[in-house]
């Protein structure tokens, strides 16, 4: 059987060094767009390296032309360089969709975020629900995959935890299951043959809030210190934050602090654990 010809946008991120790597060890014939080639340090036979700036229409004409599933991770958590959620996380996304229309392309998978339907209020997620509706209606053949959040996202957990103290708002027992970014990369390059069209995915573990901030502590072999914010006060900072800030400065902020009022439950997946991704981190700052 002829291998498929893939293309890969967002390769450069977090998750996409993951899906690119899946890619090319499962034998697949992988192009990936990149701003800058010099970024790129895996190279492989069945690797094609292709620089374009996706925020650009121009520079994609023509990039689809022979591939049969395009594959997009691409998305900012903070809006730089004068770029917005709309910009990247929108029209890059629909430039890209587009092409594929043009080249005949069989397949466009897109990852998106939990809930975001539900979410439509916030910056960040307002742009990618845009994105999911122009993919709905684009006549491809698409599969939008919905993580609850990477491990890489709890970062403020160990910040905290170098501290000596975690703060969360409420009771802490909102539960979450982030994943590793090599466990869904095995999601994403397993929709490429799958039927499916939207696709709810998180970590094997659930863990509440109260659970996360005692391993980031565990990991900086500090004592269980969690201190309970009432929850208008986190109510209250979302105000506050939307009032006297940009969206430029507000985006991130106002994503984190409503998530962290929110149940973020997914179908559990993978073999990463938490506790190891903290302990890995908490290693290498100690090296």
């Amino acid at each position: 059987m002829e291998k498929q010809r893939i293309l890969l946008a967002g390769a450069t991120g977090y998750l996409g060094q993951y899906i690119t790597k899946k890619l090319v060890s499962d034998g697949y014939d992988t192009s990936i767009i990149v701003r800058d080639k010099t970024k790129v340090q895996l190279e492989h036979d069945n690797l094609k390296i292709v620089e374009a700036q996706i925020t650009n229409y121009e520079t994609l004409k023509g990039i689809c032309s022979d591939i049969d599933i395009v594959i997009s991770a691409v998305g900012i958590t903070r809006q730089k360089d004068g770029l917005t959620y709309m910009d990247v996380d929108y029209q890059a996304n629909a430039n890209l969709i587009d092409e594929a229309k043009k080249s005949g392309v069989k397949k466009f998978i897109y990852i998106s975020v939990l809930n975001g339907e539900k979410l439509r209020n916030l910056k960040i997620c307002e742009a990618k629900e845009k994105l999911g509706d122009y993919l709905k209606s684009s006549g491809l053949d698409f599969c939008i995959i919905r993580p609850n959040g990477f491990f890489s996202d709890m970062g403020d957990f160990l910040k905290m935890a170098k501290g000596g103290k975690v703060y969360l708002f409420g009771n802490g027992k909102l539960k979450l299951n982030p994943i590793h970014g090599e466990d869904l990369a095995k999601i994403v390059v397993g929709a490429i043959s799958q039927t499916t069209k939207e696709i709810n995915v998180g970590g094997p573990d659930i863990l509440s809030q109260n659970e996360i901030a005692e391993l980031a502590l565990k990991a900086y072999s500090k004592p269980v210190k969690i201190v309970h914010l009432s929850d208008w006060i986190r109510k209250f900072a979302l105000c506050t934050v939307r009032a006297v800030t940009n969206s430029k400065t507000y985006g991130p902020i106002e994503f984190f602090m409503t998530v962290m009022g929110m149940d973020m439950q997914a179908p559990q997946y993978g073999k990463h654990k938490l506790k190891d991704f903290f302990n890995e981190q908490v290693n290498k700052n100690l090296a």
